[in-house]
C-alpha cells in the first residue's frame, strides 16, 4: 500500500538536516554491515555553546596540587596557581636533639615533591614564599576560588628552572630526585631551631599553629608559562631544618637534619592545605565564544576550574521508531598553533553528562553511563582522549561517546532528550540512575583525578556544531527501520 504523500514529505523534511553517508569507521563485529536498505546510517546536526563553569572545584589533600603561572595561552588566557599548606612536627612535645645551647643553625629548605608539568617547561618562573597569618582548617577541602588568606612576611624566593626538577640531588644527608628545593631566610631557620623552644611552641600542635600557621607559595604574574604538579603527602615534601650539634664532650660537631612534614594522621595534628587557581580570559579567543546565544563553530573546554560546552540535538525526539545499532557523538580538536597546542595538551578525559533543568543538576546520560562496584564504565561509555590522523589537517585529539541505549530510549519509549554537557572534570559528581528497566531512586556518583584529570591540566578548542563540514560535532546513527 502506498504511503500518504504528507507522510513522505514530512519524512523528507525531517531528514533535510541529516547527512547520509556510505561507510562507517565505527568498528564492531556486532554491528551489521550498512547496505543502505536494511541497515542505514546518518548524521544528526547539533547546536553547541561554550559556558564558564561556575561550580567550585575542590582539591583534596591526597590530590596532586598545582603551582605556577601561565601567562601566554592565546586560546584560554592566563592562569595563576598559589599553594598554601602546613608542614610541622610529626609528634608532640617535640625537641631538637642535643642541648639548645649546643645547636648551631645552618639553614632551612622548603622541599616539594615534583610530579610533572603542564605547559612550557623551558621558561623559568619566579616564586615567593610567605608565612601564613591565617590558620588553615585541617578538616576542610577548600575551593580553588579561595583567596582570602592573610600573608605575613616573605621568608624566601626563587626563580625556578623546571627542567631540572627531576634531576637527582645529593647534598650529603640524602640522595633524592623529583624535588623542588627553595632555601628560606636564615632568620626563619633560627626562629624554628633556636627560638621556639623558649616560647613552648613545640609543646602541642595547637601551640605550634599559634606560632606558625604555614607556608604560602605565590608565583609572580610576569613570568612563566606552566603549572607544576606537586604532591603534599609524598615523603619528598617536607621542611628540612639543618643544624650542627655537639656529638660528644669534645668540640666536634655533626651536621644533622630534622624534617617537618605534611601530616595526614590524627585529627588535631592533621595538616591543612588550599590551592587557589585563578583564570583570566580577557583578550583570549575563548572570550569571544562564551554564551553567544547561537550555535558556535568553535567550542572551548578547559579542565576545571574552566569551561564546558552544551550540546543540543534538536530533531532527535522526532526520529521514527527504529532499531539503533550504534549511536555515537564524536568530537574533534580544532587545531591552532602546533607549538601552543603541544605544550597545552588536551584533557586526558572529558565527561559527557545530561542536565536536569528541573532539578538544576548534572545527571548521568540515561542507560549508557553505568556505575558498578568497579566505578563508572567510562572506558566503554567513552571520553578518553584519542589521537587521530585527519587528512588535510594532521594529527588531532578526538573524543567519542557511545549513546546507543540513550537514543533507543528516546525513539522507542519517548524518553526525555536532554541538553548534554561536555566538561573536563577533576573532582566532580553527577546524579546517577541505573539503566532501564531497573528502578531505583538514584544516588551521587563521583569522579576523581585518578579516573579524570589533574586539576587545571588540559584545554581544547573543538569544532562546534556549525562550520567545518568534515569535523564539525554531530551525532552519528547506524539503524534499521522498524
Amino acid at each position: 500500500m502506498r504511503k500518504p504523500i504528507f507522510v513522505v514529505l514530512s519524512f523528507l523534511i525531517f531528514f533535510y538536516s541529516c547527512t547520509k553517508i556510505e561507510t562507517t569507521d565505527i568498528g564492531s563485529g556486532l554491528i551489521p554491515p550498512i547496505d543502505g536498505v536494511n541497515v542505514k546510517d546518518t548524521f544528526f546536526d547539533v547546536t553547541t555553546n561554550t559556558f564558564i563553569d561556575d561550580e567550585i572545584a575542590r582539591i583534596y589533600k591526597a590530590d596532586e596540587h598545582v603551582l605556577g603561572a601561565i601567562t601566554n595561552d592565546p586560546l584560554f588566557g592566563k592562569t595563576f596557581a598559589s599553594l598554601f599548606f602546613e608542614l610541622k612536627p610529626t609528634s608532640y612535645p617535640f625537641a631538637f636533639p642535643g642541648k639548645k645551647d649546643s645547636l648551631v643553625v645552618d639553614s632551612a629548605v622548603l622541599v616539594m615533591s615534583y610530579k610533572g608539568v603542564y605547559g612550557d617547561a623551558t621558561i623559568p618562573q619566579s616564586w615567593r614564599i610567605y608565612e601564613l597569618k591565617d590558620k588553615l582548617k585541617p578538616d576542610s577541602a577548600y575551593g580553588v576560588n579561595t583567596s582570602s588568606f592573610t600573608l605575613g612576611g616573605q621568608i624566601g624566593s626563587k626563580t625556578v628552572d623546571i627542567t631540572g626538577f627531576n634531576d637527582s640531588v645529593n647534598y650529603g644527608l640524602e640522595n633524592a630526585k623529583n624535588q623542588i628545593r627553595i632555601k628560606l631566610d636564615n632568620s626563619f631557620a633560627n626562629r624554628l631551631i633556636k627560638n621556639y623552644d623558649s616560647l613552648n611552641a613545640y609543646k602541642s600542635d595547637s601551640a605550634f599553629r599559634e606560632n606558625f600557621a604555614g607556608f604560602a607559595v605565590v608565583p609572580d604574574q610576569s613570568s612563566g608559562n606552566a603549572l607544576i604538579r606537586v604532591s603534599l603527602t609524598d615523603t619528598n615534601t617536607k621542611l628540612s631544618l639543618y643544624y650542627r650539634t655537639r656529638v660528644d664532650t669534645a668540640i666536634k660537631r655533626e651536621t644533622m637534619v630534622t624534617y617537618f612534614r605534611f601530616n595526614t594522621s590524627g585529627f588535631k595534628e592533621t595538616s591543612g592545605s588550599a590551592n587557589t587557581i585563578i583564570r583570566y580570559r580577557g583578550g583570549a579567543q575563548i572570550s569571544n565564544f562564551v554564551n553567544t546565544g547561537k550555535s558556535d563553530s568553535l567550542d572551548f573546554v578547559q579542565t576545571s576550574p574552566g569551561s564546558f560546552v552544551t550540546v543540543k540535538i534538536p530533531n532527535l525526539s522526532r526520529f521514527r521508531n527504529s532499531l539503533i545499532h550504534r549511536a555515537e557523538l564524536v568530537l574533534y580538536q580544532a587545531p591552532d598553533n602546533p607549538v601552543t597546542d603541544g605544550v597545552f595538551a588536551a584533557p586526558r578525559y572529558m565527561l559527557l553528562s545530561a542536565y536536569d533543568s528541573a532539578k538544576k543538576r548534572k545527571i548521568s546520560v540515561p542507560n549508557d553511563y553505568e556505575v558498578t562496584q568497579g566505578g563508572p564504565n567510562i572506558h566503554i561509555f567513552g571520553g578518553f582522549r584519542d589521537e587521530r590522523e585527519v587528512q588535510g589537517i594532521g594529527r588531532v585529539s578526538a573524543y567519542s561517546f557511545a549513546l546507543t541505549r540513550y537514543v533507543q530510549g528516546i525513539v522507542t519509549r519517548h524518553d526525555s532528550s536532554y541538553v548534554l554537557r561536555l566538561s573536563a572534570p577533576s573532582n566532580d559528581s553527577l546524579f546517577y540512575k541505573p539503566p532501564y528497566p531497573l528502578v531505583a531512586n538514584g544516588s551521587p556518583s563521583y569522579l576523581t583525578p585518578g579516573n579524570a584529570n589533574i586539576i587545571a591540566n588540559g584545554r581544547i578548542r573543538l569544532f562546534g556544531g556549525t562550520g567545518q563540514p568534515q569535523l564539525r560535532m554531530r551525532l552519528r546513527l547506524i539503524y534499521s527501520e522498524l
